[in-house]
C-alpha cells in the first residue's frame, strides 16, 4: 500500500526540517511527499531543494499562489498513493503515526481516518492545553461537523478513490479539510483514532485559528458550506452511485 503525503508550503523554513524528518522516518522507499510551494522567500528554497536532491521521495511543485486551500489542492492532485495523508509544514509527527492510521483503515473500511493531536508550543514542547479532540468535541457525522468542524487537515488521511469527488475544491469552500471529511462521510465514512499522533504546533504564523470568527463571518461561512454540500452530493452521485448499481446488478 503506497503512502502519499500532501503538504502545502509557505515560507516554512523555521520548522520544516523537524517536520520532514518526523515524516520520512515513517515512510517506505516507494512512498512520497508532495510539497506544493507557494513561497520560499524566507530563504528556505535552497533547503527544500537539498532535501529533494538527497531523498527521491520528496517532490517539489510550484504552488498556485492562491491561498492554502488551492495549495493543498495542487499537492493532492499530484499524489499517487493509495492512502493520502495531509500535512502542515510546522507540526511534528509522532512515531508510529503512519502504521497506526493504516491499521485503522484496514480495520474500519472507512474512506478517511481522523486522529487526535496534542498541542505543542513553537519549540515543540508539550503544553497544558486540551487535545484537539477535546477542544473541538470531535466526532463523525455531517450535522455535527456542520455546526463545529472536527476535520483538522493535519490529522486527516483519506483513500485515493475520493480524489475525483474532491477535486477541484470549489472557490466558496474555505476549508479543504471540512470538504474532504464531509466527502468521506458521504462515501465510506470517517474513522476516529483518539490517540494523539502529532504535535500540533502553535506559533505566531499559524494559518488555522482555534477561535471562531465574528457572527456575521460564521453565518456567511455556513451559507457557503451549504452550497458546497449540494455540489458535493452531486459529485458523490456521479462517481460512486453508478459503481454501487453495477455491484448490485
Amino acid at each position: 500500500m503506497k503512502v502519499s503525503v500532501a503538504m502545502a508550503y509557505y515560507n516554512g523554513g523555521e520548522y520544516i526540517q523537524e517536520q520532514l524528518t518526523s515524516i520520512l522516518e515513517q515512510l517506505g522507499s516507494g512512498d512520497e511527499v508532495i510539497v506544493s510551494v507557494d513561497a520560499a522567500s524566507d530563504g528556505s528554497g535552497e533547503l527544500l531543494e537539498r532535501w529533494a536532491q538527497d531523498d527521491s521521495r520528496i517532490h517539489l511543485l510550484a504552488g498556485p499562489a492562491q491561498g492554502v486551500v488551492k495549495n493543498f489542492e495542487n499537492a493532492i492532485a499530484h499524489c499517487d498513493g493509495d492512502i493520502i495523508f495531509l500535512s502542515d509544514q510546522d507540526d511534528i509527527w509522532k512515531e508510529g503515526k503512519v502504521e497506526k492510521v493504516i491499521k485503522a483503515f484496514r480495520r474500519s473500511g472507512a474512506d478517511a481516518i481522523l486522529h487526535n493531536a496534542e498541542i505543542v508550543d513553537e519549540k515543540g514542547r508539550m503544553t497544558d492545553q486540551k487535545t484537539m479532540f477535546e477542544m473541538r468535541g470531535s466526532r463523525s457525522g455531517i450535522l455535527k461537523n456542520l455546526v463545529k468542524n472536527s476535520y483538522v487537515g493535519c490529522c486527516l488521511a483519506f483513500r485515493k478513490e475520493l480524489i475525483p469527488v474532491l477535486l477541484p475544491i470549489p472557490e466558496k469552500m474555505y476549508m479543504h479539510d471540512y470538504w474532504i471529511g464531509t466527502a468521506a462521510e458521504l462515501c465510506g465514512g470517517v474513522g476516529l483514532l483518539r490517540e494523539p499522533l502529532i504535535g500540533y504546533r502553535r506559533h505566531g504564523g499559524n494559518v488555522t485559528e482555534l477561535r471562531h470568527g465574528s457572527l456575521l463571518f460564521m453565518i456567511k461561512k455556513r451559507m457557503n458550506i451549504l452550497w458546497c454540500l449540494l455540489l458535493l452530493k452531486k459529485r458523490v452521485k456521479k462517481y460512486f452511485e453508478p459503481q454501487n448499481s453495477e455491484t448490485d446488478s
